[in-house]
């Protein structure tokens, strides 16, 4: 691989989010979500675990930015939990919650680490799920009035601000499939009625950030996309998988384009219209315009992409490829997609990139003390890399989150999964810098001093990775 290019302004971070971390779950004032809901039932998370405790970064988080620090991060993209400030989901406002979101946004800018909000992800106030949660109308005001108090008690240190993280998830997974908060297997019609107020909350919400922001804000939602990868570069392929990539022909709302191309272009893909016909929810006159609003650029998640070739009828079809290695999740390990789909979701909806997520979860083991991760730093290489292609193919992209800054609750996974670049403990809470750790902070320190190097000998050199 060549060497790698980024802009001098492009910025490097890592992410998290609330309920994955932040343990002391509804304590000092804070209320229960749907994902406390989850973890109560039987059978529902490995091995009956939960996020009541995590990483306990709620009384850690001094330590966990003071290791951002030490890694070198630029920006750091955490969670708010909703009902931690709003026990009820509305009304009377947590003063503790909101006072430890305050501190940990002084001390991020302390340590010289831009602070990027996400102001919902997943964590649902179990209160308002019990007045019909997303399939209620009335849920985009409630999130409009939660993201004008965040707005109010942040936004003179906050500028960067994510609506939602990954609405394909918490409405797909956690109303149709049920694997996910809240857990529910609903008709294809409650779910459409559930993404379509999800949909109005984020449009609710970017008014309120714009019309209140004491510093200038810069808005934008991230996105669970899977991405098509052609099979060749010959031009057939590559029209079949930017036509696949976008496409709407399955019953299900684990689809790129039917959040996206409502915040963005204004209307539901044709094609999904058509399909969903007969479940499509009331659009009330005005609804697409308040979805309608103005971002900053595509945040999207990208953690594996799919092969396709043309098909018959100027068509497509999938390749099956049982033979790429996978990581802990099961996931296929395709760097391709971290090019593949910068391109193409820039060229649909010209914005620029954010990679707000972009990892993987890895049988991680401490000997000596050590963590020698160094599947995670080939992922992190070959992943990153294809990036930096993108941008030299003419791509505008911001910046790189790494998923995860640390090990954490890993939703219906619970535990057994590790995504982080630091280890934890989770009995000791003890935090271990994994060999990762140190290769991004070498990654980063070398983009900051203008020329950035290709790491690809610290992937095998241990005597250089330990000198960082």
């Amino acid at each position: 691989m060549s060497e790698m290019k980024f802009d001098k302004d492009f910025f490097w971070g890592a992410a998290t989010s609330s309920y994955q971390i932040e343990g002391a779950a509804y304590r000092d004032g804070g209320g229960r979500s749907v994902w406390d809901m989850l973890a109560r039932q039987p059978g529902k998370i490995a091995n009956g675990d939960s996020g009541e405790t995590a990483c306990d970064h709620y009384h850690h988080y001094k330590d966990d930015v003071a290791l951002m620090s030490e890694i070198g991060l630029q920006a750091y993209r955490f969670s708010i939990s909703w009902p931690r400030v709003l026990p009820d989901g509305t009304g009377k406002v947590n003063q503790q919650g909101m006072d430890f979101y305050s501190r940990l946004v002084d001390e991020l800018l302390e340590k010289d680490i831009t602070p990027w909000v996400t102001l919902f992800h997943w964590d649902f106030p179990y209160a308002l799920f019990c007045r019909g949660g997303w399939l209620n109308r009335d849920s985009a005001d409630w999130f409009a009035d939660y993201t004008a108090l965040m707005v109010d008690k942040l936004s003179d240190r906050v500028s960067q601000w994510s609506t939602l993280n990954e609405p394909q998830c918490f409405i797909d997974l956690g109303h149709y499939d049920g694997t996910h908060a809240p857990g529910l297997k609903l008709g294809l019609s409650e779910v459409l009625l559930a993404a379509h107020n999800a949909l109005r909350a984020h449009g609710k919400s970017v008014q309120v950030i714009r019309a209140n922001a004491r510093i200038q804000p810069h808005i934008s939602v991230a996105q669970a996309n899977k991405i098509s990868i052609p099979e060749s570069e010959h031009p057939d392929d590559i029209e079949a998988a930017r036509q696949h990539m976008f496409s709407v022909r399955e019953k299900h709302l684990f689809s790129n384009s039917w959040f996206s191309d409502p915040m963005i272009l204004g209307q539901y893909p044709e094609e999904g219209v058509s399909l969903f016909a007969a479940e499509m929810p009331e659009i009330v006159e005005g609804d697409l315009e308040c979805i309608n609003q103005k971002l900053d650029y595509f945040a999207t998640n990208i953690y594996s992409g799919v092969h396709v070739r043309a098909g018959k009828d100027d068509g497509f079809e999938v390749v099956e490829k049982n033979d790429l290695p996978v990581t802990q999740m099961g996931w296929p390990v395709t760097p391709e997609a971290l090019y593949w789909g910068p391109k193409f979701i820039h060229q649909r909806y010209q914005l620029p990139i954010v990679i707000t997520e972009n990892g993987m979860a890895n049988d991680d083991v401490v000997e000596n003390g050590k963590v020698h991760d160094k599947q995670r730093i080939e992922y992190l290489y070959q992943y990153i890399g294809e990036y930096s292609r993108a941008i030299k193919d003419g791509v505008p992209a911001l910046g790189y989150f790494l998923w995860s800054m640390m090990d954490n609750f890993e939703w219906a996974e619970g535990y057994n999964k590790r995504f982080g670049i630091v280890h934890v403990d989770y009995q000791t809470q003890q935090r271990i810098l994994k060999y990762s750790a140190h290769w991004y902070k070498a990654l980063i320190a070398s983009h900051r001093s203008g020329a950035l190097k290709d790491p690809a000998t610290s992937i095998v050199d241990d005597q250089a990775i330990e000198a960082v």
